[in-house]
């Protein structure tokens, strides 16, 4: 043991054994020996040995180690070694008792070895599993060592560890775990550790953030004092970065889990002569940034305005101007504010109104927008500040034709007022101060107030300017025309190539898409001359720019122009170009602009930045509108009159087209509208029908029982009769033989009486439905043959139906009377009866039969009360139906059910006649019995219904 002790610190004896040789000791112990206590010992000369001798423990020692963690795990001294010990071969900071000359190279080879061991160390993903699963020890020994080692390797090869962790089962789970522990010191370096995990990588950010991530973040910095906090906020808020920025799904979660609401407390300052620590104003760049992820414009147009609109019902975009107006305030913690309240408002109509109404708290209140714009157009402020102001009052006028015109406003002569300042006065003073960067932010400012707003293009057109006492007042565009034309002005005012760029924006985007403002600029006679001059001019490479904008200003003078000025037609300015300058050099000057190294950097993103004033040329609204014309103007340049008169006439027809197609789109409109009404009725009405439907089908269910009924009492009345022939004797020794007798007489009056009118109504059915069939199709024809007759044949559509509604009312009636016969019939029969002994159950038989019978009456007539709702309203969707050009098809369906019932009631009228023929036959028996009881029956009776049967016969063959 004598080595140990020369590593713990003993008294060394003899000649001492190199570092590589005591390492070579060390991992031979670990290997061999049996005991714990003399593996942990051998572990922590390792660890001591590590920082010292890195690369022989790494290349010697590491797979020692990692078969401890594998086999030791139980015990947490010995494991928490090893981690130290991997710890100090993977970790790269920078040894202390380093050169300050040696720092760089020093650093640089730490980094070098670091990631070498990481590379071996994950070749085999088994170890960052088992490192995963030692996370779960609770042991702070184990545990600490354990989040620092993982943390190490993902600083090395984030990627390669990213990877195996992601597809470790729980492992980002277990990670997350980290945020809970009760000891601060783990938690802190899990932040760290999470941070490392979750960069450029969105899966595992997607998994983080299900993982309740937000919330937890969110708990630990309100904890902590939200932006006056320390340390653990900011790396909280770094870890939420890393969680939101270009991850569209996060931002989605994060904002219906309503955690936007939790952002506001974040800024709420307090006294702000406490004065502002630097961990705060880190804290708040962090808040404000996390703010800005959220509603960044390259985020989806329907997220950000969703989160727009969440920032202000919560109150965030209050809290925010409320830092904006806020006097104390760091100038770069105002100028991020300031470009986070931009995009805030930017494009959200809501929030734009808002941001109008906020004053400055001072005497009088001001505009927040004229205070801003204020600094702005005021050289002593800082540049960065100016570049925010600019980037915000765009945001503010960014799809906001009410704010322009409130913009513009403040210039016209109406609307001035002279005791307070405006944002136009501001505008027109930074327009032409001696400040080039005055005179690029009032431009650029002045051109978003007109971009893509025709009427205040127009409206401007009426700003007048007082230049000089003396002198008369002259136009807004005149006076911005003649700085860049008068040679004098130039030197003095507009020498810096950064004005005259601002300028020509200002008039391209003005008199873009505007013929009237193209009209008051050639009426400037020095206008075309100048740009010509500038155009065809060798100048130097700065001024180049300026040509290229001067090339693009006459094309489009020349791509809008009304052809109102004889002396400046298209076709005379094209004669001009080919003449004083060339087509090919004038179309070469103009594709110069996109080629510009600024006009890229500022094409890709809408906040101006620059690094300096000098860089200051292009705005990312005018890259688009430079984009948008090159091609166009390029080939106006190139055509003769003749292809543009054709392109016109074209043009004419395509509009004329156009409107043509508009006509029909909003009458294929209108008739998806009506088609859409129409199938909703249908569909009602088919539910209306089968609930008809079911309850005619219960009725007639109900129905058949009835039949079934009477079929029993009928068998039953046969056997009484029978019965009575054979004591017929008895029956006439009856004291009240002569009293039942006459009254049997007089019924059987009756049932003749009601016999005669049935037959009748059926020969009145037999006709009507004839008339049906002749008429049915009559209409059916008359169809085909012309759709001019579709509103007769509607109408006798509706008699047809309306008959039909009447037949089966006078079936249903029919059916009720005879139902109403046969009673009686069975009453007379049982009267007739010998003995009486069961007449009274034949009585209750009769009244319960009554009873059900007058129950299937009054539900029978309530479906004809619905059926009739039904057929109006059948009746009314089949008109509507019929304006839709259908009539025909639905004719042919009507005369298709129309010939279904008709079959139905004749079906119902052959069943109603073999029923009366049943009856015929009862009454004929019933005079049998008479005449066995010795009572005249006349022969006529017999022949009448004789001769009715026969005319049955007969209507059947028919």
């Amino acid at each position: 043991m004598n080595f140990l002790r020369g590593v713990m610190g003993g008294q060394p004896t003899g000649p001492q054994p190199s570092g590589a040789e005591t390492i070579q000791k060390l991992c031979d112990r670990v290997a061999s020996s049996t005991l714990l206590e003399d593996r942990r010992d051998a572990v922590r000369a390792l660890k001591a040995l590590s920082k010292k001798y890195r690369s022989e423990v790494a290349s010697q020692a590491m797979s020692h180690l990692i078969h401890i963690l594998q086999t030791d795990s139980s015990d947490s001294e010995i494991i928490g070694y090893a981690l130290d010990t991997l710890y100090n071969i993977f970790s790269n900071d920078e040894e202390e008792e380093q050169d300050e000359s040696e720092d760089e190279n020093g650093q640089k080879q730490a980094d070098d070895l670091g990631c070498q061991f990481t590379e071996i160390f994950i070749k085999e993903q088994e170890n960052v599993t088992l490192l995963l699963s030692l996370l779960e020890e609770f042991d702070f020994h184990v545990r600490w060592p354990g989040v620092k080692l993982l943390t190490a390797l993902l600083k090395n090869q984030c990627s390669q560890v990213q990877a195996v962790i992601l597809v470790s089962p729980m492992g980002v789970s277990r990670l997350m775990d980290l945020l809970a522990d009760s000891r601060e010191v783990i938690r802190n370096d899990g932040l760290l550790l999470l941070q490392h995990l979750t960069k450029c990588n969105a899966a595992i950010q997607k998994i983080v953030a299900f993982e309740n991530a937000f919330e937890r973040l969110l708990d630990v910095i309100t904890e902590e004092g939200n932006s006056d906090g320390g340390i653990v906020v900011e790396d909280c808020l770094l870890l939420l970065l890393n969680l939101l920025k270009n991850n569209n799904s996060n931002q989605n979660f994060f904002k219906e889990g309503s955690y936007i609401q939790r952002m506001k407390p974040w800024f709420e300052v307090g006294d702000e002569n406490l004065g502002w620590s630097a961990q705060k104003v880190t804290n708040l760049h962090l808040m404000l940034q996390l703010v800005r992820v959220m509603v960044s414009p390259v985020n989806p147009p329907g997220a950000t305005s969703s989160c727009q609109k969440s920032m202000y019902h919560c109150g965030l975009l209050q809290q925010l101007c409320t830092i904006l107006m806020a006097t104390g305030v760091p100038a770069d913690i105002l100028t991020e504010t300031i470009n986070t309240v931009s995009e805030v408002i930017r494009g959200s109509q809501v929030n734009q109104d808002y941001f109008a109404s906020v004053n400055a708290p001072s005497n009088p209140p001001r505009p927040a927008i004229v205070v801003l714009l204020m600094s702005m157009v005021n050289e002593r402020q800082p540049f960065v500040l100016r570049c925010a102001v600019l980037y915000c009052f765009q945001c503010f006028l960014y799809k906001n034709q009410k704010g322009q015109g409130e913009i513009v406003a403040t210039l016209l002569p109406s609307t001035i007022d002279a005791n307070s300042i405006s944002a136009g006065q501001l505008l027109c003073g930074g327009l032409f101060s001696t400040d080039s960067v005055s005179n690029w932010c009032a431009a650029v400012a002045l051109a978003h107030a007109l971009q893509d707003n025709l009427t205040q293009k127009e409206q401007l057109l009426r700003v007048q300017l007082a230049t000089s006492l003396g002198n008369p007042p002259v136009s807004l565009l005149q006076q911005c025309t003649n700085i860049l034309s008068q040679g004098d002005k130039i030197d003095r005012r507009g020498s810096k190539v950064q004005t005259r760029v601002g300028l020509l924006m200002l008039l391209c985007t003005w008199i873009n898409n505007c013929p009237i403002a193209v009209t008051h600029f050639l009426h400037n006679q020095a206008n075309i001359p100048f740009l010509t001059g500038q155009i065809s001019e060798n100048l130097e490479e700065d001024e180049q720019l300026v040509q290229g904008l001067c090339a693009l200003l006459l094309g489009i003078c020349i791509y809008y122009n009304d052809n109102s000025l004889e002396n400046y037609t298209k076709e005379k300015l094209k004669q001009l170009i080919e003449k004083r300058i060339g087509k090919e050099n004038f179309v070469e000057k103009l594709g110069s602009i996109c080629k510009h190294e600024l006009y890229s950097r500022a094409a890709q993103k809408p906040q101006p930045v620059f690094s300096s004033p000098e860089q200051m040329l292009f705005d990312h609204e005018f890259t688009k509108l430079v984009k948008e014309l090159e091609a166009v103007l390029t080939k106006t340049v190139h055509k003769s009159s003749e292809e543009e008169k054709k392109e016109e006439e074209v043009k004419k027809t395509l509009e004329q087209h156009d409107s043509i197609v508009t006509q029909y789109k909003e009458l294929i409109r209108e008739q998806d509208t009506q088609i859409n009404e129409l199938k909703t009725q249908v569909s009602s009405m088919k539910t209306q029908n089968e609930q008809l439907q079911a309850s005619l089908t219960q009725q007639l269910s109900q129905l058949q029982q009835h039949k079934d009924q009477y079929n029993v009492l009928k068998l039953k009345l046969g056997k009484d009769s029978q019965q009575h022939n054979a004591h017929g004797k008895g029956a006439q020794v009856n004291g009240v033989q002569s009293e039942e007798l006459s009254r049997l007489w007089e019924e059987l009056e009756e049932l003749k009486k009601q016999h005669g009118v049935l037959q009748s109504q059926l020969a009145e059915k037999d006709s009507l439905i004839e008339k049906m069939k002749s008429e049915g199709a009559h209409a059916v024809e008359g169809t085909a043959g012309s759709s001019e007759n579709n509103s007769e044949l509607q109408k006798e559509l509706e008699t047809l139906r309306a008959q039909v509604q009447s037949q089966s009312a006078e079936i249903s009636q029919l059916q009720a009377e005879r139902q109403e016969l046969l009673n009686k019939a069975e009453t007379l029969a049982m009267v007739s009866a010998p003995g009486n002994t069961d007449s009274s159950a034949a009585a209750a038989k009769i009244t319960e039969l009554e009873k059900r019978l007058s129950e299937v009456t009054g539900e029978t007539e309530k479906i004809k009360e619905e059926g009739k709702i039904w057929s109006d309203s059948k009746a009314a969707l089949e008109q509507q139906v019929a304006t839709a050009n259908s009539s025909v098809a639905i004719l042919q369906n009507e005369k298709s059910k129309l010939q279904q019932e008709v079959a139905e009631s004749k079906k119902e009228q052959d069943d109603l006649l073999m029923l009366l023929a049943d009856q015929d036959q009862k009454i004929k028996s019933l005079k049998d019995k008479l005449k066995e009881l010795g009572e005249p029956i006349e022969e006529d009776d017999d022949l009448d219904t004789r001769d009715q049967y026969d005319d049955e016969d007969d209507e059947d063959d028919d």
